[in-house]
């Protein structure tokens, strides 16, 4: 039988350096692992653990108390000329295009949006689908990121081209790849203005934008489950 789920009033954000918080990126690498676990996928290469030891990578975790357990994560990982990022080494050996295209965008400032994971606590609530990608895309933008790479499931394809990525169909077929397991299909996406992510809906994007603009905000959203209000707080920190 289910468990039956938590009751969830208040949902923290919290961005913050690899480097810098040892132990929210353990809590990030085991709520991930669990989650993938359930799915019966341990390939994955957005799941190693190299990224702590990165300085260019920053990582989100959603807690439902402050410092809490983590019940979803998301990191952002900057091309830095030295680590690859997981889409090169995804799918690089099956289209190597991917490395050319992250090169000639490194320059200016390039990444890709990550691991990201809900855990089954908070699921139904929008979280992981809208409100984690959304301060993700305005993590990148506050490090200086003009591009964003992403590598998508099925599940979550359709909410990354409404936030204004569009599919890399120059590799792979049309995009696509078998990943992580020959039976799943991968998507690459890509957003070449995030400054101002024209192919986004405008509700998405204006959203995206007051995370940029505001790092550190708190608002109210409906709890889908019930009919109670979730308390959210944003803390994006560079």
């Amino acid at each position: 039988m289910e468990q039956n789920k938590p009751v969830i009033d208040k949902l923290y954000f919290k961005a913050f350096r690899a480097i810098d918080d040892p132990a929210s990126c353990q809590k990030f690498i085991d709520g991930h692992r669990h989650v993938l676990e359930i799915f019966g996928i341990t390939k994955i290469t957005s799941a190693k653990t190299e990224w702590t030891l990165n300085p260019d990578v920053y990582a989100i975790l959603v807690t439902t108390e402050e410092n809490g357990k983590a019940m979803a994560g998301s990191r952002i990982h900057q091309a830095n000329g030295k680590n690859p990022l997981p889409i090169e080494e995804a799918v690089g050996f099956m289209d190597k295009t991917i490395y050319d295209m992250v090169s000639e965008r490194t320059p200016n400032g390039t990444g890709e949006l990550c691991g990201v994971w809900n855990s089954w606590e908070i699921a139904g609530l929008g979280v992981g689908s809208l409100f984690l990608s959304q301060v993700s895309v305005a993590l990148s933008n506050l490090m200086g990121l003009t591009t964003l790479f992403g590598l998508t499931a099925p599940a979550t394809h359709r909410n990354a081209v409404r936030g204004g990525f569009r599919v890399i169909r120059e590799i792979g077929v049309n995009g696509k790849f078998y990943y992580p397991k020959e039976d799943l299909t991968a998507t690459a996406v890509i957003t070449d203005e995030l400054n101002t992510l024209p192919l986004a809906i405008d509700e998405v994007r204006n959203a995206i934008f007051s995370f940029r603009d505001n790092p550190k905000q708190s608002f109210q959203i409906p709890n889908k489950n019930t009919n109670a209000l979730i308390d959210v707080y944003i803390d994006i920190t560079l």
